[in-house]
């Protein structure tokens, strides 16, 4: 009689069980797949969106080997703003899929919290109705039994009810636990890309600058190739003599850099002015450039190598120039502070003719007695004197100043051996970019950038 009383209590009990705890394949499982049906949308929107930035890029690059004309450079400006917007659907995109996993994953931990407590109040309610029902509890069931046997039935029955529902408890909190690090890491995951919502902004801003940029070209040209190709001309002439002019007050600037204050040639002091992903894309597209860092320009006179004199001569060219669309986020090399910015565009001589030179630039100080010049920017977020920490964003490329096509014009001075100011206040320069306000180093502050990235 004992047994089938308490084989009766262990059916009930697992009976009332089954009667509380949720369904784990009802409405949860229907919403957990449609979150699951959103993110795979999302995700081919991502490759999708992928494969059409890879084929921008190759019209682009296929567009640059094109002798530079009105219509080339407009067509070069309207693949750069498809490829940005492509750009933010891809950013949008996995903010949104990150937003759903975390979801998906909080559903499924509250589901297992209310499996858990339910397993919890079930226990709870059987072992009062076990004590109001007038039942004895499992010790006087087993001093009671009429046989040893019996007993040891008795006791078997209940050590087997709770060890199944410690275990159900157990797994219960083991799943719940894993499921909670899986939503910190994909919360996790999620703070990375929400720190894209800046870079969301800042591509918005460059699809802007590049349509302004084409804007202005059309209504510089008047839409008409004669005037476009008088204007590149223009550029080149005017980059000319204003290298003329500033090799030639630059030899007379009394500054003295001592190679000692100067960090060694190859110690990788400085990072690339460009997002990683840039200068991954960079690396992917070598056979365009000859080289995996989108160098359309070296310093001095001579090739890409690091063991060439590092020291600027007065002749060739003082920077390296990096091909970057319009609008590309810009990024500080180093630690520093802004020693000046300026837009050499919007000053003329007296003929009225415009100072291009750097166009639109900004110099950062270091500490370690380098200074970094960036100069064609379409756009600058700096102010003199405002600190900056390396892989902040100090303004976006363009295509200003005497540049006749998107790049980054980027610089490496002395610092002992640099001065800003104009070159009227600099030995009474009076033609030219006289009233421009720029950096002005002395012939050996000029240093090969590729020395120090």
């Amino acid at each position: 009689m004992l047994r089938f009383r308490t084989l009766s209590l262990f059916a009930l009990l697992l009976f009332a069980l089954l009667l509380i705890l949720p369904n784990p394949s009802g409405v949860f499982a229907q919403t957990a797949g449609q979150i699951q049906t959103q993110i795979d949308q999302h995700n081919q929107q991502i490759t999708d969106l992928q494969s059409q930035i890879a084929e921008y890029q190759k019209e682009l690059d296929a567009t640059s080997k094109q002798k530079s004309t009105l219509q080339s450079a407009v067509n070069s400006l309207a693949l750069e703003q498809k490829q940005l917007s492509a750009q933010l659907s891809v950013t949008q995109n996995k903010i949104d899929s990150a937003n759903l996993e975390i979801q998906k994953l909080t559903l499924s931990i509250g589901d297992a919290q209310d499996r858990i407590t339910s397993d919890e109040n079930a226990v709870g309610k059987a072992l009062r109705d076990l004590a109001t029902g007038g039942e004895p509890d499992m010790l006087a069931q087993f001093f009671g039994a009429p046989s040893l046997a019996d007993a040891w039935t008795a006791a078997d029955q209940a050590d087997s009810f709770n060890r199944a529902l410690a275990a159900d408890i157990r797994d219960l909190g083991n799943a719940k636990q894993a499921l909670s690090d899986n939503r910190d890491a994909v919360a996790a995951t999620k703070s990375q890309l929400l720190s894209l919502q800046s870079d969301l902004t800042t591509q918005k801003r460059s699809i802007d600058a590049n349509k302004a940029a084409e804007q202005a070209l059309l209504a510089e040209t008047k839409s008409k190739e004669a005037n476009y190709q008088k204007l590149i001309a223009d550029k080149q002439a005017s980059e000319k003599q204003f290298e003329a002019e500033l090799v030639s007050l630059q030899s007379q600037l009394n500054l003295i850099v001592n190679p000692g204050s100067l960090p060694k040639a190859g110690s990788g002091v400085l990072a690339w002015p460009f997002s990683a992903s840039f200068m991954d894309n960079c690396a992917a597209r070598a056979s365009v450039f000859g080289n995996s860092f989108c160098i359309t320009q070296y310093f001095g006179n001579t090739a890409f190598a690091t063991q060439n004199p590092q020291v600027y001569s007065g002749h060739g060219h003082d920077g390296i120039d990096i091909a970057a669309p319009i609008g590309t986020p810009v990024h500080a090399a180093l630690s520093g502070v802004v020693y000046g910015t300026g837009n050499t565009d919007a000053v003329y001589d007296s003929n009225g003719h415009r100072c291009y030179s750097f166009g639109k630039w900004v110099m950062l100080k270091h500490g370690n007695g380098l200074n970094t010049m960036y100069a064609h920017l379409s756009e600058i977020d700096v102010s003199v004197g405002q600190p900056v920490t390396i892989g902040d964003v100090i303004g976006l490329s363009g295509m200003t100043g005497y540049a006749t096509g998107p790049h980054l014009h980027f610089g490496v001075y002395a610092t002992e051996g640099t001065k800003i100011m104009t070159l009227k206040q600099f030995r009474g320069a009076t033609t030219g970019c006289a009233n421009a306000s720029m950096p002005v180093a002395t012939l050996d502050a000029y240093l090969n950038p590729l020395s120090y990235l």
